[in-house]
C-alpha cells in the first residue's frame, strides 16, 4: 500500500510540475510579448484556466475592463441559448384588412415583425426570397386574394430603430455596420457595383447598387494599386438620401463590389416584399406601400394570412459566431428586452445581458456593455468575465452547438474580435497531454499592423497546444 501512495503521489508531483512548467512558459512567452514595440502604448490581458479544474493557470490583468471587439459575441450568444433556448424562432406574420370580393382585396396587407434579423438572408434554405415568395402565393391562393387596391403596412412599433451608442461612422454605412429593425431584410445590406480604372489612382465608376436602392452617391473612391483589397467605405448621411463613398479599391478589375448598410430596414423590407408580390400571381391594381408605426392592438379586424418563422436559435447562433454577423447580436439583445419586458431596446437588453450574468456570479462592472455584437469601441470587459461565461458554457446541454459555431483559427477554437487598435481571442484548447484550457486574451491600442500582432499573439497561445 505505501508503494502504491508513493507511486501516485510521483504522479500527482508529474501532472503539477507540468503545469508549473505550462505557466513558466507562458509568463515568459507573455513578458516578451509585452516588451514588443507594438505594445509600446498599450495595455493587454491574458487570462488562462485549467477546464478541468477552474484552477488559474495565467493571469494577467484579467480585471482590468479592455474593449473586447467581436469576442463580446461569446457573451450575447451565450444569453442567447440560456434565455431564448437552442429551439427559439423567430416569427413575421402577415395580415390583411378589408373586403375580397371577385378575387380582389380592398384594404390592406400588413407584416408584423418581431426582429428577426434572417428574413431575405441568403443563408438558409426557409428564408431566401424565393421560399418566402412560395409562403404568400399559398397563403394568397387559400384566401382567393390575387389583386389588391389598397396599401401595404409593416406593424414594428415594439421594436427601437436606434443605432447603438458609439458606433462610428465609419462603421454605420458598410455592411457591417448594418443595424437591426422590427423588420430586417437581406441583413440590412446592399451590393454596391463598382468599375475600377486601369492603374492606381484613376477613378472609379459607381455602376448600380444590388438590389436597387434609390439613393445618391458623392463618389470619391479611387483605384488602388493591384490586389491591394477593399478598402473602400461608404458613409451615409442620418436622416438624408446621400451616401458619401471613400478610399479605394484594387485597379485592373473588370468589376469590384462593397456592401453598405441599408438606412432603414423596415423601408428596406416592405420595397424587397413588394418586388416579390408583383413577382407572384397576386397582380396589383392600385399599389400603395404605407408605413405603419405606430399599430392599435384593438384592432381586431386584421386576418391571417400565413405566419413565417425563421431557422431556430442553434443554426443563428452558429452564422453569429462563425462568421461574426453584428446585425444578429444586435437583433438578439434586443430580442431579449422584447421577451421579458415587451419592447426590444438595445439599452434594456443590455441591461438584461448583465443582469444574468450577475446571478451566475459575474460583477456587472466587468460587463460595462452598449450592445450586443462589440462593435461599439465604447464597450469594456474583463478577460475574467469572458472566462467565466466560456466556462459556465462548458457545463450546458446546449454546449455543443455554441462550440460548433466558435470558428478556428491557429488550430485552436476561438472567436476572434477586431475593431480600430484592438484585437482579440477568446476560447477552449485541448493540448497533446489532454488537458483543457479555457482562455481569454485582449489587446487594447497597440500601434502597427493587425497581422503582426495576431502571429504574436498566437505565439502566446501556442503554448496551450
Amino acid at each position: 500500500m505505501k508503494k502504491l501512495f508513493l507511486i501516485g503521489g510521483y504522479l500527482l508531483l508529474g501532472v503539477g510540475s507540468y503545469a508549473q512548467t505550462v505557466t513558466q512558459k507562458i509568463r515568459e512567452a507573455f513578458q516578451q510579448f509585452e516588451t514588443d514595440p507594438q505594445l509600446k502604448h498599450a495595455i493587454s490581458s491574458l487570462y488562462v484556466i485549467d477546464a478541468a479544474t477552474s484552477k488559474v493557470v495565467f493571469d494577467r490583468n484579467s480585471m482590468v475592463g479592455l474593449a473586447p471587439a467581436s469576442t463580446q459575441k461569446i457573451i450575447t450568444a451565450a444569453t442567447s441559448f440560456e434565455l431564448l433556448g437552442k429551439d427559439y424562432r423567430y416569427k413575421t406574420e402577415f395580415f390583411y384588412i378589408g373586403r375580397v370580393k371577385d378575387s380582389l382585396l380592398n384594404g390592406e396587407v400588413y407584416i408584423k415583425g418581431y426582429g428577426d434579423p434572417t428574413l431575405g438572408s441568403w443563408r438558409y434554405h426557409n428564408t431566401k426570397p424565393g421560399f418566402i415568395k412560395s409562403e404568400f402565393v399559398k397563403s394568397l391562393n387559400h384566401v382567393k386574394i390575387y389583386k389588391q387596391r389598397g396599401g401595404f403596412n409593416g406593424i414594428v412599433d415594439m421594436f427601437s430603430n436606434s443605432i447603438p451608442d458609439g458606433w462610428v461612422w465609419q462603421d454605420i454605412g458598410n455592411y457591417y455596420g448594418a443595424a437591426s429593425y422590427g423588420l430586417n431584410w437581406n441583413e440590412n445590406q446592399y451590393d454596391l457595383i463598382l468599375f475600377p480604372g486601369k492603374k492606381k489612382g484613376d477613378s472609379v465608376k459607381i455602376v448600380r447598387t444590388e438590389p436597387e436602392m434609390g439613393a445618391d452617391f458623392v463618389n470619391e473612391l479611387k483605384s488602388g494599386a493591384k490586389s491591394s483589397g477593399d478598402e473602400g467605405y461608404i458613409y451615409f448621411d442620418p436622416g438624408s438620401n446621400i451616401n458619401y463613398v471613400k478610399g479605394t479599391v484594387p485597379c485592373c478589375v473588370d468589376s469590384f463590389i462593397i456592401s453598405g448598410a441599408v438606412p432603414d430596414g423596415n423601408y428596406f423590407t416592405l420595397d424587397n416584399l413588394e418586388e416579390i408580390l408583383k413577382q407572384s400571381s397576386f397582380k396589383e391594381d392600385k399599389w400603395a406601400i404605407h408605413f405603419l408605426v405606430s399599430y392599435s392592438k384593438n384592432k381586431t379586424n386584421l386576418k391571417e394570412l400565413f405566419t413565417h418563422y425563421s431557422p431556430s436559435l442553434d443554426s443563428i447562433v452558429y452564422w453569429f459566431l462563425k462568421k461574426s454577423i453584428n446585425l444578429y447580436g444586435e437583433a438578439l439583445v434586443k430580442t431579449f428586452a422584447y421577451e421579458k419586458k415587451g419592447y426590444g431596446a438595445t439599452d434594456t437588453g443590455v441591461n438584461i445581458v448583465k443582469d444574468f450574468w450577475k446571478q451566475k456570479g459575474i460583477d456587472p462592472l466587468e460587463l460595462n456593455l452598449y450592445d450586443g455584437s462589440g462593435l461599439s469601441p465604447l464597450n469594456r470587459v474583463t478577460t475574467h468575465a469572458q472566462v467565466e461565461v466560456l466556462k459556465y458554457a462548458k457545463k450546458q446541454g446546449w454546449f455543443k452547438y455554441f462550440y460548433d459555431a466558435l470558428p478556428e483559427f491557429n488550430g485552436i477554437k476561438m472567436k476572434s474580435g477586431t475593431i480600430s487598435d484592438v484585437k482579440g481571442f477568446c476560447g477552449y484548447q485541448k493540448a497533446k497531454d489532454g488537458k483543457e484550457y479555457i482562455f481569454s486574451f485582449l489587446v487594447n491600442n497597440y500601434n502597427g499592423m493587425s497581422l503582426s500582432i495576431v502571429n504574436k499573439m498566437y505565439k502566446v497561445l501556442d503554448i496551450l497546444k
